[in-house]
């Protein structure tokens, strides 16, 4: 199984991003979705969630209204858009495949939001 995440880089604040996570080796519209994010010295945080179908997405107080989470199950992968960036959204962004039986990370891409 593999989750490949891409589309992080620099960005000045109140710019955009769209990450996305392609998946291989596993029944992906079988697997809930998730991003995560390690700011530096800090935990990691559940930052959206998309359900299987797509059909019911959530979203961590502190990007709710500014990131939208989707997927492609035909294509096998996740997004997240992040528009009105913050310097305070820098961290290393995780794709994580969530199964009744088995869950997956990514290896994480970079997200620096400064000017």
């Amino acid at each position: 199984v593999q989750l490949v995440e891409s589309g992080g880089g620099l960005v000045q604040p109140g710019g955009s991003l769209r990450l996305s996570c392609a998946a291989s080796g596993l029944t992906f519209s079988s697997y809930r979705m998730s991003w995560y994010r390690q700011a530096p010295g800090k935990g990691r945080e559940l930052v959206a969630v998309i359900s299987s179908a797509g059909d019911s997405t959530n979203y961590a107080d502190s990007v709710k209204g500014r990131f939208t989470i989707s997927r492609d199950n035909a294509k096998n992968t996740v997004y997240l858009q992040m528009n009105s960036l913050k310097s305070e959204d820098t961290a290393v962004y995780y794709c994580y495949a969530d199964g009744w039986r088995y869950n997956y990370w990514g290896q994480g891409t970079q997200v620096t939001v400064s000017s």
